[in-house]
Protein backbone atom coordinates (compact mmCIF):
# COMPACT_ATOMS: atom_id res chain seq x y z
CA UNK A 1 0.00 0.00 0.00
CA UNK A 2 1.65 3.35 -0.79
CA UNK A 3 2.10 6.22 1.88
CA UNK A 4 -1.10 8.29 0.16
CA UNK A 5 -2.71 5.49 0.28
CA UNK A 6 -2.64 5.08 3.87
CA UNK A 7 -3.02 8.23 5.13
CA UNK A 8 -6.44 8.82 3.18
CA UNK A 9 -7.09 4.95 4.90
CA UNK A 10 -6.01 6.85 8.03
CA UNK A 11 -8.30 10.28 7.62
CA UNK A 12 -11.22 8.12 6.46
CA UNK A 13 -11.09 6.18 10.23
CA UNK A 14 -10.57 9.11 11.90
CA UNK A 15 -13.61 10.92 10.30
CA UNK A 16 -15.36 7.88 10.90
CA UNK A 17 -14.47 7.70 14.59
CA UNK A 18 -14.71 11.75 14.87
CA UNK A 19 -18.70 11.24 13.77
CA UNK A 20 -18.87 7.86 16.23
CA UNK A 21 -17.72 10.04 19.09
CA UNK A 22 -19.68 12.94 18.48
CA UNK A 23 -22.92 11.31 18.41
CA UNK A 24 -21.89 9.30 21.19
CA UNK A 25 -21.34 12.59 23.50
CA UNK A 26 -24.38 14.44 22.12
CA UNK A 27 -26.70 11.16 23.29
CA UNK A 28 -24.78 11.20 26.53
CA UNK A 29 -25.47 14.62 27.24
CA UNK A 30 -29.17 13.92 26.41
CA UNK A 31 -29.14 11.03 28.80
CA UNK A 32 -27.45 12.65 31.84
CA UNK A 33 -30.07 16.17 30.81
CA UNK A 34 -32.92 13.17 31.43
CA UNK A 35 -32.10 11.48 33.87
CA UNK A 36 -29.64 13.12 36.46
CA UNK A 37 -31.29 17.11 35.54
CA UNK A 38 -35.17 16.08 34.98
CA UNK A 39 -35.12 12.81 37.68
CA UNK A 40 -33.02 14.24 40.18
CA UNK A 41 -32.09 18.29 40.17
CA UNK A 42 -35.37 19.16 39.25
CA UNK A 43 -38.00 16.65 40.63
CA UNK A 44 -39.18 19.09 43.38
CA UNK A 45 -40.34 21.75 40.58
CA UNK A 46 -41.88 19.52 38.56
CA UNK A 47 -43.29 17.45 41.63
CA UNK A 48 -45.62 20.39 41.55
CA UNK A 49 -47.02 19.80 37.97
CA UNK A 50 -49.73 16.80 38.41
CA UNK A 51 -49.20 14.51 35.22
CA UNK A 52 -52.02 12.25 34.76
CA UNK A 53 -52.62 11.80 38.92
CA UNK A 54 -49.07 11.66 39.45
CA UNK A 55 -46.62 14.44 40.48
CA UNK A 56 -44.72 15.05 37.01
CA UNK A 57 -41.08 14.58 39.03
CA UNK A 58 -41.87 11.10 40.26
CA UNK A 59 -43.37 10.05 37.04
CA UNK A 60 -40.51 11.33 34.83
CA UNK A 61 -37.95 9.43 37.55
CA UNK A 62 -40.13 6.43 37.46
CA UNK A 63 -41.79 5.96 33.98
CA UNK A 64 -41.03 8.87 31.74
CA UNK A 65 -37.30 9.03 31.29
CA UNK A 66 -37.34 5.04 30.54
CA UNK A 67 -39.20 6.15 27.29
CA UNK A 68 -36.43 9.02 26.85
CA UNK A 69 -33.73 5.83 27.32
CA UNK A 70 -35.63 3.67 24.59
CA UNK A 71 -36.18 6.25 22.05
CA UNK A 72 -31.91 7.56 22.42
CA UNK A 73 -31.30 3.35 21.82
CA UNK A 74 -33.18 2.92 18.21
CA UNK A 75 -31.99 6.78 17.94
CA UNK A 76 -28.14 5.36 18.05
CA UNK A 77 -28.63 2.64 16.22
CA UNK A 78 -30.34 4.33 13.01
CA UNK A 79 -27.58 7.14 13.37
CA UNK A 80 -24.87 4.55 13.48
CA UNK A 81 -26.14 2.71 10.25
CA UNK A 82 -26.32 5.48 8.49
CA UNK A 83 -22.70 6.76 9.75
CA UNK A 84 -21.04 2.90 9.00
CA UNK A 85 -23.06 3.71 5.47
CA UNK A 86 -21.08 7.58 4.87
CA UNK A 87 -17.90 6.04 5.65
CA UNK A 88 -18.33 2.49 4.25
CA UNK A 89 -18.11 0.48 6.76
CA UNK A 90 -21.41 -1.21 6.95
CA UNK A 91 -22.25 -5.03 6.44
CA UNK A 92 -25.38 -4.46 4.77
CA UNK A 93 -26.30 -6.47 1.10
CA UNK A 94 -25.15 -3.81 -1.48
Amino acid sequence: MSEQTSHQAQERASAYWRANLKLGAVLLAIWFLVSFVFGILLVEPLNEIPFFGFKLGFWWAQQGSIFVFVVLIFVYATAMKRIDRKHGVHDDED
